[in-house]
């Protein structure tokens, strides 16, 4: 009769299997799986779930990804944009190609404007049929600790988020947006800033004209702050100097003395 018991609780251990948390919750369950297996192409890790997901632009059509969730509730999307090799987008994780889902809504879709909302923009594929994130089932694992606490502390830890800047052009006296996430940006944006009579049409991504309309008041208090949105400038997005913004190979007084004064 005993034995009978153990092999009835061990059966029911078998049947509760699943990839636990850092507090040791259980965080994959079979039958959990199994509410999810009408996604496209999910694969089950040995301490993640992992997922094609997408994030669709008006101009360039879908953009696709690999969306990893692991057993502490982190979102993390490995970019599989149509780049010639790999995609060169460096977020706060600090890796080539992996970004955080905000990260991979404004990469996907840097060039538009609007509301920037990656749990509708960000898309997976179930039944042939693009469903958003907070649709899909999967957002039941994301962990608020697990993402935004690693967002802020990592970009203040580390000094390399770059906020969004803005240019005055010298013919229409309208301010233009420069976006700071990679460091061929922060290049752009830094030869841009020294050009005396910048104008639009200087613009190194956007194709910009004078007589094109000027971002909104509200829209330019959005800079891209991993913090808060609204932020006018914290230890977060603000950068004092980096190898991300300065360079050897610049001439300038900053550059320079950024250069010859910082540690190794």
């Amino acid at each position: 009769m005993a034995r009978g018991a153990r092999r009835s609780r061990s059966s029911a251990a078998r049947h509760n299997i699943g990839i636990k948390d850092q507090s040791n919750e259980i965080m994959f369950r079979d039958e959990d799986i199994k509410q999810l297996e009408n996604i496209h192409e999910l694969v089950q890790g040995p301490n993640y779930v992992e997922v094609i997901c997408g994030c669709t632009s008006k101009k360039y059509g879908d953009q696709v990804g690999k969306l990893k969730i692991s057993s502490t509730g982190q979102f993390q999307i490995n970019c599989e944009c149509s780049a010639p090799s790999t995609c060169e987008e460096v977020g706060v994780l600090e890796e080539i190609g992996k970004l955080t889902p905000e990260e991979f809504e404004k990469h996907s879709r840097e060039k538009e404007g609007g509301p920037r909302k990656w749990k509708s923009n960000i898309w997976v594929t179930i039944k042939g049929k693009k469903v958003p994130l907070w649709k899909s089932g999967l957002m039941r694992y994301y962990k608020h600790a697990s993402n935004e606490g690693k967002l802020g502390s990592s970009s203040r830890r580390r000094g390399t988020f770059h906020r969004d800047e803005f240019l005055l052009c010298s013919k229409c006296k309208k301010e233009r947006r420069f976006r700071l996430r990679t460091k061929q940006e922060c290049k752009a944006f830094h030869y841009a800033s020294m050009i005396k009579k910048w104008k639009c049409s200087d613009h190194p991504y956007d194709k910009i004209k004078c007589g094109d309309e000027e971002e909104r008041a509200s829209r330019k208090s959005c800079r891209g702050c991993p913090r808060t949105s609204t932020c006018k400038g914290c230890t977060c997005c603000v950068c004092l100097g980096c190898l991300r913004c300065r360079y050897l190979d610049c001439n300038c007084r900053i550059c320079v003395d950024f250069m010859q004064n910082a540690q190794p």
